[in-house]
């Protein structure tokens, strides 16, 4: 009888699985992606029985390219595939970047900046960036190329800068009698080891390292530069500029929104409706709109998938806080708030 049972139970679980790709297979099912990535579907949050549609996509936490969900989609990937999704429908006049985070991995900040920019480019439809309690660093830099950038007055937001920190651990190994076998190809391949004694490091490495941070903070600072000229030259003036001395700012420090604002950061001091009351005027919507936002669609094989992966044994302690985790030697746009 339990043998038949579970016969049973894995005959309906592939009858299942096989009518979802067949279905599939059919071709693409309104209001979710087709494209390749994560599957998602549209979620109304607000109804109003329109035509038109504002899409709303957030960016919460820490910016990573680390795997965001259990099938291995990264948080570029889900960005990505929600602005692919806006794109395709006709329906969504304009985007909204919600944007609460104190930044993250250089690269994966840099790749969504870029998802922004190609997307206003190539369909013509605004994103309006309305910044929450936390909009720094990397937060910052997904929001620069907006159309349009709305922030609190007490949201956290500037620390333009670059960070990366590596740890020396040569005194502890002293002090219990471990000794480092390094075997190199060259003088430089250790870089950032923390297993070398401070006056064993090259005084070569640290302008090496330095101007690598210099290369990226130049970059940051490009991406502002740019972000706002373009925002600027299509607003015709309704919005803020840089000051003059902007680049004062950008040493590391955060902001507040009203500083922000002051500054020419960001171009009006508001919250999310009014950030949806400038997506309308910048779109030219007068009647009615609806707001959606996009989120992940699971199927069975998503629930096989993650079975699969059944590998990772880890256990997480949850101390009421979520604590941004930064690896040695990997450069971050991240408020120094948040880097201990």
């Amino acid at each position: 009888m339990i043998v038949a049972i579970l016969l049973f139970c894995a005959l309906a679980f592939s009858l299942l699985l096989n009518l979802g790709q067949f279905a599939a297979n059919l071709g693409p099912v309104q209001g979710v992606s087709r494209v390749s990535g994560p599957r998602l579907e549209e979620v109304v949050l607000e109804d109003n029985r329109a035509a038109a549609k504002i899409a709303v996509i957030d960016i919460n936490g820490m910016i990573t390219s680390s795997a965001a969900d259990p099938a291995g989609f990264t948080m570029v990937d889900v960005i990505k595939a929600q602005f692919d999704l806006a794109r395709e429908d006709r329906r969504v006049q304009a985007v909204i970047l919600r944007v609460d985070s104190p930044g993250g991995e250089v690269l994966a900040s840099d790749e969504i900046y870029r998802i922004i920019s190609d997307f206003q480019r190539e369909s013509s439809k605004p994103v309006i960036a309305s910044m929450g309690n936390l909009a720094a660093s990397g937060g910052y830099y997904v929001a620069a190329p907006c159309r349009w950038i709305v922030a609190n007055e007490l949201t956290i937001t500037g620390s333009i800068g670059v960070i990366l920190q590596s740890w020396n651990y040569r005194g502890l190994m002293d002090k219990i009698g471990l000794q480092p076998a390094v075997y190199k190809s060259g003088r430089f391949k250790d870089m950032l080891g923390g297993y070398r004694k401070p006056e064993e490091i090259p005084p070569e490495e640290a302008l090496m390292i330095e101007e690598l941070i210099d290369e990226t903070y130049e970059r940051f600072k490009e991406v502002v530069r740019e972000g706002r000229a373009f925002a600027a030259k299509l607003n015709s003036g309704n919005g803020r500029t840089l000051v003059n001395n902007w680049t004062n700012l950008a040493d590391g420090r955060i902001l507040s929104g009203r500083q922000a604002f002051e500054a020419g950061f960001v171009d009006e001091l508001g919250n999310f409706d009014d950030a949806v009351k400038r997506a309308r005027a910048i779109a030219g919507i007068t009647d009615e709109v609806n707001l959606v936002r996009y989120q992940r669609r699971f199927d069975l094989s998503d629930v096989f998938r993650i079975f699969g992966r059944s590998e990772n044994k880890a256990i997480k302690v949850d101390l009421g806080i979520d604590a941004p985790k930064l690896e040695a030697g990997r450069p971050y746009f991240l408020s120094p708030t948040f880097v201990h």
